[in-house]
């Protein structure tokens, strides 16, 4: 029985051309090597010695590099194609993170961090482009888990790392490695794998080909708000959540490391094998993710229940699997949507999206917290995502009368 459940494991990861598979190691080595992120916010603080106010000004113009970059990338994508735009976005961010360590002035780090993340972030819809040219048709949605699962496996391993390199040879070290995991991983990717032009596999169920642009599809900006709404939602799991479980409580940081470790663990789990069913079955994108929308939604109300310390653990497992229907098939759904030649158009937007939401959520977050406290905020958080749900079950009926005309 088990070897049964194992080899049904495995045959979800197995189709993928060999481009695909060397995208994924790359991904997982630039993401581990990631390690500047989640202690960015500590070295500009005890390090640098800068107040909370400043802190959360660079971390703006970290946010808004983010969002610029996201649209430049996507749009050079589908000018001179996303092979050039993934080369120069990580090797270019790698020797500047080279640089990055020797500034210490709060407005030139403000511009550093900005120019950085625009750079930084061109690699990610090109990323998500060159899926559309090296994945087949049939598996487009498992090759993009495919890289997620490599994302999510690079963060998990990351910190960790980071924090003994910390210790054992201070932030330099940090700046030094993640400059180096960027020169690496783009190097290996540009030595194994050739340039191809994009090849666009039409969905006719969820394509759009007769849209002429990206600002005047409909659909796609109701999307894009569901994306922001959704990811908005998630990002609570890195921000108040951790400051909850202590709080209301007592948790300790390797108890809360442990329910964020059940959440990779879900995911590494079962998103591959989900990801493969929802594939065979042929079920509609959106219907996945208004499920999804759902669930994650489920989850915050759950929060409300504040008298059990075990709701935690269930709330986790909602997130999680909100998280699976959810990521994988909006992006999938971003990429069928988009016409021939305006891939990147359509990935750059679906990214900033993302961004966005990293801003907004903690600040939001937070706000509603030190006025109105926790339970507020979670109602509030488990009711935008009822409105998102409300704008998939909006976008389905679009979809039927598009096809119809």
């Amino acid at each position: 029985m088990l070897k049964t459940a194992f080899s049904h494991y495995i045959n979800n990861f197995k189709g993928f051309s060999r481009e695909i598979w060397i995208l994924t190691i790359v991904t997982f080595i630039n993401r581990a090597g990631t390690m500047v992120l989640p202690f960015l916010s500590k070295y500009l603080k005890e390090d640098l010695q800068f107040t909370y106010n400043q802190v959360g000004w660079i971390m703006v113009a970290f946010g808004l590099g983010s969002m610029l970059g996201s649209w430049l990338g996507g749009k050079l994508s589908d000018k001179i194609g996303f092979y050039r735009i993934m080369i120069f976005s990580l090797f270019t961010s790698g020797v500047s993170l080279f640089f990055i360590q020797y500034i210490t002035t709060f407005w030139a780090l403000c511009i550093a961090m900005f120019v950085l993340m625009t750079i930084a972030d061109m690699f990610r819809p090109a990323m998500f482009v060159s899926l559309g040219a090296y994945a087949k048709p049939e598996n487009r949605t498992r090759a993009l888990t495919l890289v997620r699962l490599a994302v999510n496996l690079g963060f998990a391993a990351g910190p960790a790392l980071g924090g003994l390199i910390i210790m054992g040879i201070g932030y330099s070290g940090l700046f030094w490695i993640d400059g180096a995991s960027c020169i690496v991983s783009i190097s290996i990717f540009a030595l194994l794998v050739k340039e191809k032009k994009k090849v666009v596999h039409e969905d006719k169920s969820e394509s759009a080909a007769a849209i002429k642009s990206v600002f005047h599809d409909k659909i796609f900006w109701v999307f894009l708000f569901v994306s922001f709404i959704t990811a908005m939602i998630f990002f609570q799991l890195f921000t108040t959540l951790p400051l909850y479980h202590n709080e209301k409580f007592g948790l300790s940081e390797f108890q809360t490391g442990l329910l964020m470790t059940l959440n990779g663990l879900l995911i590494f789990a079962l998103e591959m094998p989900t990801v493969g069913f929802m594939e065979r079955k042929g079920f509609p994108k959106i219907r996945i993710i208004i499920l999804g929308s759902f669930i994650m939604a489920l989850s915050f109300y759950l929060l409300l229940i504040n008298v059990w310390a075990g709701i935690l653990v269930i709330s986790m497992i909602c997130i999680s699997i909100g998280e699976i229907l959810t990521f994988p098939f909006s992006n999938a759904f971003a990429l069928s949507r988009a016409p021939r030649g305006q891939e990147g158009r359509y990935m750059a937007l679906y990214t900033m999206s993302f961004s966005l939401a990293h801003i907004i959520s903690s600040k939001v977050g937070f706000e509603i917290i030190s006025k109105l406290g926790y339970q507020t905020n979670w109602f509030f958080m488990a009711s935008i995502g009822i409105i998102a749900t409300l704008c998939c079950l909006w976008i389905k009926k679009a979809l039927h009368k598009e096809k119809v005309l």
